[in-house]
């Protein structure tokens, strides 16, 4: 295996769910080279590709399907903080999100969906119809987290996200 294959597939490694764009900015590695490598690696099984809510995640190939949606989400930090806030309380109505996260409500609420989709956490109904979410299973959810550290463009996309539904926000409570 060449040098490049081995520092993608170590870097795949540690890194589960990492996207193209942040691995070839990484590695510092050309977008072609990136590709090249990459399906050399899936050819072989070394790596599995998976596209999750738009964007194309690698991983090893000792994860399931479910892990692989874990580690994509935790790789987004609305998602990732939303998830360890279940982590620390159990249980939230989508209300105690919104408050805890600071986001949109329709951000939460995209979120949860998507991450219910997901089969990453449930929805039920509480007191007079509130939705309440939880994990489906908070120790795997937990030992995936600590796998993964959101990148710097995951973290910049995510902060600009809060700041267009803030300025939606004081537009709409303005309004």
């Amino acid at each position: 295996m060449s040098t490049v294959t081995e520092q993608v597939r170590s870097h795949v490694e540690s890194k589960p769910g990492v996207h193209f764009n942040a691995l070839a900015a990484d590695l510092d590695i050309a977008t072609g080279q990136a590709q090249y490598h990459l399906r050399k690696l899936r050819r072989t099984g070394d790596v599995v590709a998976e596209e999750i809510q738009g964007k194309t995640h690698y991983y090893s190939r000792e994860y399931d399907p479910w892990e692989r949606r874990v580690l994509a989400f935790a790789r987004r930090e609305t998602a990732r903080t939303l998830l360890l806030h279940l982590l620390e309380a159990e249980s939230l109505s989508a209300d105690e999100l919104t408050d805890r996260l600071g986001v949109a409500r329709s951000t939460v609420s995209w979120h949860v969906s998507t991450l219910a989709d997901a089969g990453i956490l449930e929805k039920s109904y509480g007191e007079r119809g509130r939705v309440v979410v939880a994990l489906t299973d908070p120790d795997e959810t937990r030992r995936l987290l600590a796998a993964v550290r959101p990148s710097l463009t995951d973290r910049l996309i995510d902060r600009f996200t809060r700041l267009v539904d803030g300025g939606l926000a004081a537009a709409t409570d303005d309004g």
